[in-house]
């Protein structure tokens, strides 16, 4: 199957964006139909489906034209994970299509270029980020080097011994922080790039999809790396009870 015409439906809400796109391809020739992209105080779920419906209505662009879709994994806001994957998994099984996943850390190196390591950021909340490193390829996209981990900001600061780019809305919370650490080794990617793209998602989950690597609707969960505050407090609960008996 040729991946020039296919139509993915993606979307992320892993931070405070809410990213909706239509794209054709892959990463490599792709193209871009269409892109919403919202930052403001309104939740995504307010905002989600409304964006979706208003994309495909201005593209002149129904449900069955569309091929698969795709959707930002995170890890990010626990609540903007669960929202962009309930509506993504609701889609997908009305529409009989294919669902892809996409690290949204990997949507945002895929928007980067440059022949420096990249360390791709999003803020984790309690003083601490989400962290994956990415290696510069000759004439292609970054490429994965490392799982994604959560850190202080100062543990991040001490993994540093040359020069690297930085990405994401982490940068954002903690630049003046790194800049005063680390000098002259930090470049910033430009502000455009730090929050998270759906048109990258929808072109990585194409390639996924050219893979045969599509995601099962019943067990496909966000990428949330650590627990919950709700899910500590269970476990808290959980250990106070078993000590008492």
């Amino acid at each position: 199957m040729s991946s020039d015409r296919l139509l993915i439906l993606a979307m992320d809400t892993a931070t405070s964006c809410s990213s909706i796109s239509l794209t054709r391809g892959d990463g490599v020739d792709g193209e871009l139909v269409a892109e919403l992209t919202l930052n403001s105080k309104v939740t995504h779920s307010r905002r989600l489906l409304g964006g979706i419906e208003w994309l495909l209505t201005e593209n002149r662009i129904v449900f069955d034209e569309i091929d698969a879709l795709a959707v930002g994994l995170g890890p990010g806001s626990f609540t903007g994970l669960r929202i962009s994957m309930a509506t993504v998994k609701g889609l997908a099984s009305a529409m009989e299509k294919p669902l892809l996943g996409v690290s949204t850390l990997d949507a945002l190196a895929f928007t980067c270029s440059g022949e420096r390591p990249l360390c791709v950021l999003l803020d984790a909340r309690k003083k601490e980020v989400y962290r994956r490193w990415y290696t510069a390829e000759t004439n292609g996209p970054y490429k994965v080097n490392g799982s994604i981990e959560v850190l202080t900001p100062a543990a991040l600061i001490a993994e540093i011994t040359e020069p690297v780019l930085m990405v994401g809305d982490g940068v954002l919370g903690y630049g003046g922080f790194f800049s005063q650490h680390l000098g002259g080794l930090l470049e910033f990617a430009p502000r455009s790039l730090h929050y998270p793209s759906a048109a990258a998602i929808g072109f990585l989950g194409c390639e996924q999809l050219q893979a045969g690597n599509s995601m099962n609707l019943d067990s496909a969960t966000p990428l949330y790396i650590r627990a919950s505050d709700a899910e500590l407090s269970l476990r808290n609960r959980e250990q106070q009870e078993s000590a008492k008996k």
